[in-house]
């Protein structure tokens, strides 16, 4: 069940696509948005850091405090234009500024939702169509609660893809698509990505097992190849609205030499991802 919203913005070019979603999701789900914005104290420990230096540079207090109000002036203005949106929604809602390291705070205040919503890039990601932030990366691996990745445009959530390798987090992933799907009264498609056939099959006769409890429409689907490929190529090329999978698979040790899985489909899909924890 999700009652509580966790929605972190920061001015980035995801922040229109954030809130809109947390405002899509709110209404469908009947559930309180917490909207937050965090001031980056590392801004400020990064500034003192020539201190030990070759040649250190000892930026003087008058800086640093205008470098503070600076970071505090902008979470302000981004949260006074979010509300705009919210107001004009039929959702309940709260604002918020923190301070401190952004995963650290985005982790604290987690523990009170039941979902959290990020844009794929920060304000200071130089590419954003090519990197995942350093922050929604540190969340991804601190999180323990569903994170949903957004991308740069909102659209309304139609269809889902859930892939499903039969790991814990992905039986979590599929959890999470059944409950959407039922709520949202849309299509799952389950996504098998694998050179096994007869494993395919089984995960597939699992899956199918497990949604058949929420009365939603949903078909199974094997293609055989990499995970990383087929789930965004699949995805982008069917238009889906929503992607499903665990943060990692079955083998972390297999992700940790060739590459997390999780990192390339939310560099590479077109729309949202929403990863199981």
């Amino acid at each position: 069940m999700i009652k509580s919203i966790l929605l972190s913005i920061d001015g980035s070019v995801y922040t229109e696509s954030a809130i809109k979603t947390g405002i899509h999701l709110a209404e469908k789900f009947d559930a309180h948005l917490h909207v937050l914005s965090v001031i980056d104290v590392r801004t400020f420990d990064w500034a003192m850091s020539g201190a030990n230096a070759f040649a250190p540079i000892i930026p003087s207090s008058a800086y640093l405090e205008e470098n503070k109000n600076f970071q505090s002036d902008k979470a302000k203005a981004i949260l006074e234009k979010s509300e705009e949106l919210l107001k004009m929604a039929s959702i309940k809602y709260t604002l918020e500024i923190a301070s401190g390291a952004p995963a650290d705070v985005i982790c604290e205040h987690e523990r009170t939702a039941d979902l959290v919503i990020m844009g794929a890039s920060g304000d200071f990601t130089e590419d954003q169509s090519k990197i995942i932030g350093e922050n929604l990366e540190a969340v991804t691996r601190q999180t323990f609660k569903p994170l949903l990745i957004v991308a740069k445009a909102f659209r309304p959530v139609k269809s889902i893809l859930a892939a499903y390798d039969g790991g814990q987090l992905a039986n979590k992933g599929i959890a999470l698509a059944g409950y959407f799907a039922r709520r949202l009264d849309i299509p799952v498609t389950v996504l098998t990505a694998s050179t096994n056939e007869e494993e395919a099959s089984s995960l597939l006769h699992e899956a199918q097992k497990y949604l058949n409890y929420y009365n939603i429409e949903f078909k199974l689907l094997h293609l055989d190849g990499q995970a990383e490929t087929i789930i965004h190529d699949y995805a982008n090329a069917n238009d889906m609205d929503l992607i499903f999978m665990g943060a990692y698979g079955r083998s972390r040790i297999r992700e940790a030499i060739l590459g997390s899985t999780t990192q390339t489909v939310i560099q590479n899909a077109q729309m949202p991802v929403l990863l199981a924890k």
